[in-house]
């Protein structure tokens, strides 16, 4: 909602516009006021809508038009003043007033303004008001309302700001159309997401506990049984189907909004939009989709997981979505969920093949959590605007999330603390990438090779000690390969490198030692990191084939020892024998110090070092301290009977400097 509201009055000459003004101003009636009376700022703790408040007044003759037009052009809101003793200034208005600001361009709220009602004894006739209004209302559909007033008396005119204030801050135009009498398709389709969002189990009523939570949740404050009993008795009687089991249904709901516009009370149904993120255009609001939510030396560092609060609110959407409460969710359950949202955010990704399923293809819990384990690590902003969809309930919304420690600050204590862990799998292209990823996610064994063309990324939880671990593997086709590991931030990102191999091709490990020598330092110009300071572990697929000698300089045996690594680990996809590499890839991450490639090699290094500054140490502190008691007693008066010269012989003797 916008922090000012600029009200402009217009109208012909001598229906009192200046004398409104300074009426307000005052509280009493000026009989004598300037031509144009200087534009007004109300301060907004004395409005009822807590808003800056500019007033401006103008005027009509030739030598204000320039002035006229331009401030046509800046206000919110124009008040239209006419004459009740002057029917040319009322018959003006559609002719003249109205097609003038269209002409200019300018498509604000217009609020008609009956002034000098104490010429007929302060009455408003309301009859005769509609008589003449509704005319125009049909034929503009800018005009909000009239209000008729006496700036003599006075009466209404703090009214007649009050309806210009409200033009602005809660317009009609959005939610209402005034010519049919009916809510606007996009007003209708977001009250129908808010009331899907509050009816939390789903029934399609919202009972008394709904119902109270919704107006706590908008207006701070609970439905008094009274009040509820009344609003469903209003609409049972008239909104055909709007009550049902001592419930609001959906089309209750809709009436019960068009109600409020209805009777001008706009604010209440702007209130709700408001609070469920709606904007002045109807759709939500960039700021809530994506709340603030900055990750400490961005995400190469830090990396951005679910948080406990995170976990149980997609595990209650979950249970609530699974209506044959069979642990899985179906397609049309999956449509069902996603139906207050712009749909399934996975659509265009391997989804549901990319986490576990059933047998039918529907989500299991485990896998419905670890997609969105994966989605956050990936992409949190996704994760955050999607809890805005699926009507997460607290506030600030990113208690959602959580942001673990840096990764180097883990890897220096040796102790790494997070939940989801990203692993890149690298390989030449048939080695069986592809088939470990699936088998990750639990999908079958696929014969047939099927080159990889995108970037293709499985998740999967494992267990470590007890602990529930989530592992995010990804892939890439030829042409994303060099892409991830040239660029330094990419690469930041992996905890775990897998180097997989065909063991049954001769070819298959060379294409991982050159990879490695490309990329060991990193990208040229970059940060430097690259594969040599990345946890590695090396995967020898295809167990069940008989097994080739590769044509590389060492076999893959002795080059991972050379790197102080474990052997390769074998497995068969084919037959099921992948024994324990998931488990062992996700303890890689745990431990990370100890399988980055040459770390052996290094800390043995720093070892040597060490022993052999303590012996030199050791050695050179000896002697000195030989040479001192030697000294002493050299020096010592009458001592092993040296000469008288003796202290000059032993300043030359600790090598003092010729004179």
């Amino acid at each position: 909602m916008r922090r000012d509201v600029r009200i402009l009055l217009v109208g012909d000459e001598g229906v009192g516009k200046s004398t409104i003004v300074t009426s307000l101003i005052k509280e009493s009636f000026v009989p004598h006021v300037s031509h144009i009376v200087p534009e007004v700022t109300i301060p907004p703790e004395v409005t009822p809508e807590n808003v800056i408040t500019y007033i401006v007044d103008s005027g009509a003759g030739p030598q204000d038009r320039q002035h006229l037009e331009s401030e046509i052009r800046k206000a919110h809101v124009i008040c239209v003043v006419y004459s009740i003793d002057n029917p040319n200034s009322f018959d003006r208005i559609p002719t003249f007033w109205l097609p003038h600001f269209r002409q200019l361009g300018v498509n604000v709220p217009v609020i008609l303004v009956g002034n000098k009602i104490d010429l007929r004894g302060g009455e408003v006739t309301n009859e005769a008001l509609e008589d003449e209004i509704v005319p125009i209302m049909n034929e503009f559909k800018e005009v909000e309302t009239c209000v008729e007033c006496s700036a003599k008396l006075p009466l209404n005119i703090s009214e007649v700001f009050y309806f210009a204030q409200k033009a602005v801050l809660y317009p009609t135009a959005p939610l209402y159309d005034s010519r049919d009498h009916v809510l606007k398709p996009a007003c209708v389709a977001a009250l129908r997401r808010i009331f899907k969002l509050c009816d939390t189990n789903k029934d399609g009523i919202l009972d008394a506990s709904e119902l109270n939570e919704f107006q706590r949740k908008c207006f701070d404050a609970p439905l008094q049984s009274k009040e509820l009993e009344g609003i469903k008795a209003m609409v049972a009687e008239h909104a055909s189907g709007g009550v049902r089991d001592d419930g609001l249904t959906e089309a209750g709901f809709l009436y019960l909004h068009t109600i409020f516009i209805q009777r001008g009370r706009l604010e209440t149904t702007w209130t709700v939009l408001r609070k469920f993120g709606y904007g002045e255009d109807l759709r939500l609001r960039e700021e809530y989709l994506n709340p603030k939510f900055e990750v400490p030396g961005g995400v190469g560092e830090c990396s951005v997981e679910l948080s406990q609060l995170g976990y149980e609110f997609f595990t209650e959407v979950f249970e609530i979505y699974d209506k044959d409460q069979d642990g899985a969710l179906s397609a049309e359950e999956l449509e069902d969920v996603f139906s207050t949202s712009p749909g399934n955010p996975w659509a265009a990704q391997n989804f549901p093949n990319s986490t576990l399923a059933d047998d039918s293809g529907s989500v299991t819990l485990q896998g419905w959590l670890a997609q969105w384990s994966m989605t956050t690590l990936l992409d949190h902003r996704t994760t955050l605007a999607y809890l805005a969809y699926l009507g997460y309930p607290r506030e600030p919304r990113t208690s959602a999330l959580q942001i673990t420690k840096p990764r180097k600050t883990e890897r220096r204590k040796g102790k790494v603390t997070r939940n989801v862990f990203l692993c890149y799998v690298c390989g030449a292209a048939g080695c069986g990438k592809t088939a470990l990823l699936r088998a990750f996610a639990g999908k079958p064994f696929r014969a047939e090779y099927s080159p990889t063309g995108r970037v293709e990324s499985v998740v999967g939880s494992v267990d470590i000690e007890g602990e529930e671990k989530y592992l995010v593997l990804q892939e890439f086709g030829s042409r994303y390969e060099s892409e991830y590991l040239r660029n330094s931030k990419k690469l930041d990102l992996a905890d775990v490198i897998v180097y997989v191999h065909d063991s049954s091709d001769t070819n298959s490990f060379s294409y991982i030692s050159n990879l490695r020598q490309q990329y060991a330092g990193g990208a040229r110009g970059g940060s430097g990191l690259g594969l040599d300071k990345v946890p590695s572990i090396f995967v020898a697929t295809k167990s069940d084939l008989d097994l080739a000698l590769q044509r590389h300089e060492v076999q893959p045996d002795v080059y991972c020892r050379r790197l102080g690594l474990q052997v390769p680990v074998s497995v068969s996809v084919k037959t099921g024998q992948i024994a324990d590499v998931f488990h062992q890839i996700c303890s890689v991450a745990m431990k990370p110090n100890a399988h980055i490639p040459g770390g052996a090699d290094r800390a043995m290094s720093a070892s040597k070092r060490l022993r052999t500054y303590f012996a030199v140490s050791a050695l050179v502190g000896g002697c000195a301290a030989a040479l001192v008691m030697l000294l002493r007693t050299l020096l010592k008066p009458g001592g092993a009977g040296l000469p008288s010269w003796s202290p000059a012989w032993a300043t030359w003797l600790i090598g003092a400097p010729k004179r």
